[in-house]
């Protein structure tokens, strides 16, 4: 994966949020799965499936935080929230 651009959406990312770059291995499966949906979802791109994933895994799991709540709406629903 590349480098997270902030110009690649701005709904998902504030200017003044900190954004951390990592590389991941994906199986095949998954990878090409992901490139179907963004090719018949074009307002979605691996960086918001990724953050949306990561998120809501950590709520379902009990991670109670508010910015990582408004990551996760903000990404599923295309919202962008302001204090």
């Amino acid at each position: 994966m590349h480098e997270l651009n902030y110009d690649s959406n701005p709904i998902v990312f504030n200017k003044n949020d900190e954004v951390i770059s990592f590389k991941c291995e994906l199986q095949e499966n998954l990878q090409k799965a992901m490139k179907k949906f963004v090719e018949e979802h074009p307002n979605w791109d691996q960086y918001r499936i990724l953050q949306a994933a990561i998120a809501g895994f950590l709520m379902q799991k009990g991670f109670q935080n508010r910015d990582l709540t408004r990551l996760y709406l903000g990404n599923m629903f295309s919202m962008n929230f302001k204090d």
